[in-house]
């Protein structure tokens, strides 16, 4: 959850330091490979965001509205997080806390429209009411001509004690995630009553985070089943946070690989529970921070890979907790200054050792994260897959409409500098020299060159570099697909369709394997069947179409599929989860068999590296990597049912297995 100070702030943005040399020489550490085929989510214009607080005495004034601009932040979350539910918008009043002088929504909305921004809001779930809720978006988008479009119902109202834990302010008699989902549709109705194109958000748990899981004493089901089978068909999104820990750089940033799970986790309980057209549900992070090197490098590297991996995964908006926040300890981080400073911006005060941040308004290193992602990819790039086989060195591209490419490189290695050598499929750079946009450690701004060549590049110790490269040869494209959706898919086979693009005479279908990829086919047609996948399997294609001249358009926008178990099977295997404390539970597996079997193994494997069976009973359990073998005596009956349980521990998304065999035969998995 995020952490509230009261106090803060005013502006002075140092100078920049000069970037190493960065023209690659010598045999390269690595290679990056950057898939211009495989596509991924088209940045929206809501994409890098940030939160404003009621309690800082900054908001809304010139100096940091124009630091956000230049940043490129455009969504800009207001009253701030836990005061969302004690914060009354029309006396300007967060009983039980500090407002400062001149933070009313009028003065909010007026920096927001000087940063070119547009606000998320945080209607009072807590100690509000639908009409007042109701009354905010008149006034904002009735009166005010704001167009305020999206508004959350809440902050963090898991943590409104039903689960034990208590400090988000909730004075509603039913404080269960039912009650959470009633009222958020009452609130969803009397708003959209006033302004129909508002969209509403819920608060969700984050998968694998507290309390995300847990079934409380009286529930049916968890939070995130019940909020989005009740409230699902009336919200618009879904608001979720994430603060992973690490107590290192390399384990900071090791924790954004859970991203594409965390993402495909919530958009299976979306799809799962949320009713009709649940594709429509989009997914926000609107508080996002770390534990390690909040305001030094280790912060920067892990804002820019949050961002992106987030971004890349279809989330429509990502938003740093916070603009300000103040110091809570001073220590030295990678040889720089560190404050443990939530905010983007110093506030310019001290600790009670002596400890002072710099001057008010300083930007901190995740400042300069954002702004590079600024420079990296803009509204309407579409991100495309790359990668490195060097766990030092991360790599994003995207591919702007006019044909450029910019590719995000971040090298996590806090002392040597890593050479790489960079390929490219699906796109042919010019032989100009790229422009280079380089931030390092200890810096106080990014610096801008013009040298070198696509094809390699030194990246400083600790530093976040852009390349941002011209086409060799431009040439007018054909549309892109539009999204492709999966019309029917078993366990070995998947049916694809597309809208038609004019102009073209055929398609192609690709598969992403990391950063490289299979072409499955291509069709004249708008539909395309596979055949021979595996069951249980997660894939991500993509359509591109191609003229009569061959000249092939971008890629559509990805379609991830996940194949089932066998309509029919001899042995079928059923799962089930007892208990869950969102970092391990009590699982079941139900086992049913049409012919007797005496001496039997199951065998599964668990879809990440992050979960493990902690123990097991009624059979000998055994792990190797992510290969789970459980072997039992006890004789298995026709069409009679024989249960094992286990201890299941995760670090991450906890994804159920999707594949079973007994014996050796494919199991058809039972819900």
């Amino acid at each position: 959850m995020a952490r509230r100070r009261l106090l803060l702030v005013a502006v002075l943005v140092a100078a920049g330091l000069p970037a190493a040399p960065t023209t690659a020489s010598g045999a390269p550490d690595a290679t990056v490979v950057v898939n211009a085929r495989a596509g991924l989510a088209t940045v929206p214009d809501t994409a890098l965001g940030v939160n404003h607080a009621i309690w800082d005495s900054q908001l809304g004034t010139n100096s940091v509205a124009d630091l956000l601009g230049d940043a490129g932040v455009r969504m800009m979350r207001y009253p701030g997080g836990s005061y969302g539910d004690i914060y009354h918008w029309k006396d300007h009043t967060a009983p039980g806390g500090y407002v400062a002088p001149n933070t009313d929504f009028d003065t909010f909305m007026s920096g927001v429209r000087r940063a070119q921004a547009q606000p998320i809001i945080i209607a009072n779930y807590g100690t509000g009411t639908p009409q007042e809720a109701a009354d905010w978006v008149r006034y904002a988008n009735i009166t005010k001509g704001y167009g305020a479009k999206y508004w959350e119902i809440g902050n963090e109202l898991y943590g409104n004690g039903h689960y034990g834990s208590a400090w988000e302010a909730d004075d509603h008699p039913d404080k269960s995630p039912a009650g959470y989902a009633r009222e958020t549709v009452a609130y969803a109705q009397a708003m959209k009553a006033v302004d129909p194109t508002i969209k509403i958000g819920a608060v969700l748990t984050t998968p694998a985070n507290w309390p995300d899981a847990i079934v409380a004493a009286g529930d049916a089901a968890s939070w995130n089943q019940t909020v989005l089978s009740i409230a699902g068909p009336h919200v618009d999104f879904v608001v979720v946070h994430w603060y992973p820990s690490g107590s290192t750089a390399a384990e900071t940033m090791a924790s954004a690989d859970q991203v594409t799970d965390m993402t495909y986790l919530l958009r299976r309980q979306i799809s799962q529970y949320a009713g009709p057209d649940a594709d429509r549900i989009g997914i926000a992070m609107t508080e996002l921070n770390t534990t390690y090197g909040r305001n030094t490098q280790p912060g920067a590297l892990f804002a820019a890979e949050a961002y992106t991996s987030l971004l890349e995964n279809g989330v429509f908006t990502v938003d740093w907790w916070n603009t300000h926040n103040g110091p809570a300890r001073a220590s030295t981080v990678a040889g720089q200054p560190d404050y443990d400073d939530f905010g983007l911006l110093s506030s310019g005060t001290c600790l009670e050792d002596g400890a002072c941040e710099p001057p008010l308004n300083t930007p901190f290193a995740p400042y300069h994260a954002l702004k590079m992602l600024g420079l990296f990819a803009r509204p309407g790039d579409q991100l495309v897959r790359a990668g490195s086989g060097d766990p030092s060195v991360r790599a994003h591209a995207a591919r702007r409409p006019n044909g450029d490419l910019a590719v995000l490189l971040l090298n996590s290695d806090p002392d040597n500098a890593r050479t790489v050598a960079i390929d490219y499929a699906g796109y042919s750079p010019s032989a100009a020299s790229p422009t280079v946009h380089t931030f390092t450690n200890g810096a106080t701004e990014i610096s801008t060159s013009t040298d070198g060549t696509a094809l390699s590049r030194t990246l400083p110790p600790f530093s976040l570099t852009t390349l941002v490269l011209h086409p060799s040869a431009p040439a007018q494209l054909p549309a892109a697909p539009g999204q492709p959706v999966s019309a029917q898919v078993t366990d070995r086979t998947a049916t694809i369709t597309w809208p038609p693009v004019p102009g073209v005479v055929k398609y192609e279908v690709h598969r992403q394997l990391g950063t490289t990829g299979e072409q499955w086919g291509e069709t004249s047609g708008t539909s395309f069947t596979v055949g021979n996948l595996n069951p249980g399997t997660r894939y991500t294609v993509n359509v591109l179409a191609r003229t009569a001249a061959g000249v092939v358009s971008w890629a559509s926008p990805p379609l991830t599929i996940t194949t089932g178990s066998p309509a029919q099977s001899t042995c079928t295997v059923r799962l089930s989860t007892v208990s869950d404390w969102s970092s391990g539970y009590v699982g079941g597996i139900d086992i049913t068999s049409t012919h007797p079997i005496s001496d039997w193994t199951l065998t599964f494997d668990w879809p990440t590296g992050r979960q493990q069976v902690g123990s097991g009973w009624n059979a000998t359990w055994a792990q190797t990597g992510t290969a789970v073998t459980v072997t039992g005596s006890t004789r298995i009956e026709p069409d009679a049912t024989i249960g094992v349980g286990y201890v299941g521990n995760y670090t991450g998304p906890n994804i159920p297995p999707a594949v079973f065999r007994l014996n050796g035969t494919l199991c058809r998995t039972a819900a």
